[in-house]
C-alpha cells in the first residue's frame, strides 16, 4: 500500500478536505496551526495559502458555493472566500456565551450546519486539560440558515468530529473521550432519538467525514493508552493533578495510521492500519474515488494513501 507525504508551509494540518465541485474542483484544502488555509493542487505541485483565519483553523468543509467553512478553535464558526480570502464568522457564541473550542463540522443540502464544541470549560490551549479530567462538557451544535445556534447534545466526552449521512438521517458525533461515535436521528421513526454507531473504538476518534463511497471515515488519533483509561476512572482531584505537571510528563500519542470506516448500520467496513507511517497523531480523513486523504494535528503535512 503507497504512501505519500505531501509538505505544506507550516504544521498542523489538523483536516482535510477535497472540493468536489466549483472553480477549486480536485483541489485538497487544509488549515494549519499559525491560522493559514492552504489549497493544494494537483496532488502538492502547487500550494497556495489562500486566506487566514486570525485563530486556529479546526475542521474544514467545502460548500455547495464553493466557500470553506471553517472551525476555528479561538474563533467560532467561520466562512471563507478562497478565491478573495474573506473571512466571515458564522457563529462564535450559544446563548450569548462564547464558544471554547468550536471543532468540526458538516454541511446539510439546506444550508443547516450541524458542529461541535469540544469543552465549555477549557480552551484550546487546553484541550489535553479537559480530556485528561474528563469533564464531560462537549456539545453538538445546529446552526440553522437563519443563524440561529441551538445546543443539540450536552454531556459529551471531548466532543470532536461531526458528519451527515448522504440521505441526512441522522448526523453523527464523535466522543474523543468516550471512544464512541454517537448517532443522533433526524429522520424516520427514530427521529429525535440518540444511540451509538460505534463504541469501545481502538483509540481515541478525532475528525470524522463522509466518503464518496458513502461511508462515514473516523480518524483513531492515538491508540489507547492504559493510563489515561485509568485516569478517567479516577477520582476527579486525581485528574486535576495529573493534567497539573508538564505537557512531556503527560502521556503522549503514538506514532502511526489507523482510520475506520464504518456504514450507516454501524458495521465496519475500513480498518486502515498503517503502524510504520511517519505520520503522527492522524486527526482529519476525507476519502475520494478510493484516495484516503490525511491530516494531522503536528505534522507539517498531509498524506494520502490508496484503498
Amino acid at each position: 500500500m503507497t504512501f505519500e507525504l505531501i509538505g505544506v508551509p507550516a504544521r498542523g494540518t489538523e483536516d482535510v478536505v477535497v472540493a468536489t465541485h466549483g472553480r477549486d474542483e480536485g483541489a485538497v484544502f487544509t488549515g494549519t496551526e499559525d491560522g493559514s488555509i492552504w489549497r493544494i493542487v494537483d496532488h502538492g505541485r502547487r500550494i497556495d495559502r489562500v486566506a487566514h483565519t486570525g485563530g486556529r483553523p479546526l475542521g474544514i468543509e467545502h460548500d455547495v458555493d464553493g466557500r470553506l467553512v471553517v472551525c476555528d478553535g479561538e474563533r467560532g464558526l467561520l466562512r471563507i472566500d478562497p478565491g478573495t480570502g474573506a473571512v466571515e464568522v458564522l457563529a462564535d457564541r450559544v446563548g450569548g456565551v462564547p464558544m471554547r473550542v468550536c471543532n468540526n463540522a458538516a454541511l446539510a443540502a439546506d444550508g443547516t450546519i450541524w458542529f461541535s464544541d469540544s469543552s465549555t470549560v477549557h480552551p484550546l490551549s487546553e484541550w489535553r486539560k479537559d480530556f485528561g479530567r474528563h469533564t464531560c462538557t462537549g456539545r453538538l451544535l445546529r446552526r440553522d440558515p437563519d443563524g440561529t445556534v441551538e445546543v443539540v447534545l450536552d454531556g459529551l466526552a471531548f466532543a470532536n468530529g461531526v458528519t451527515l449521512t448522504a440521505d441526512e438521517s441522522f448526523v453523527t458525533v464523535a466522543e474523543s473521550g468516550r471512544r464512541t461515535v454517537v448517532r443522533h436521528w433526524l429522520a424516520g421513526d427514530r427521529a429525535g432519538t440518540t444511540d451509538l454507531l460505534a463504541d469501545d473504538l481502538p483509540g481515541y476518534p478525532d475528525n470524522t467525514a463522509l466518503g464518496s463511497d458513502g461511508l462515514i471515515w473516523v480518524t483513531i488519533a492515538s491508540p489507547v493508552n492504559p493510563v489515561v483509561t485509568l485516569l478517567h476512572r479516577s477520582p476527579a482531584w486525581v485528574r486535576r493533578a495529573a493534567t497539573s505537571v508538564p505537557e512531556r510528563m503527560q502521556p503522549q500519542p503514538e506514532p502511526g495510521v489507523r482510520v475506520q470506516a464504518f456504514a450507516d448500520d454501524g458495521s465496519l467496513v475500513h480498518d486502515l492500519q498503517l503502524p510504520d507511517a511517519d505520520f503522527t497523531m492522524v486527526t482529519g480523513v476525507r476519502e475520494h474515488d478510493g484516495v484516503v486523504w490525511l491530516g494531522s494535528l503536528h505534522e507539517a503535512a498531509v498524506a494520502t494513501t490508496r484503498l
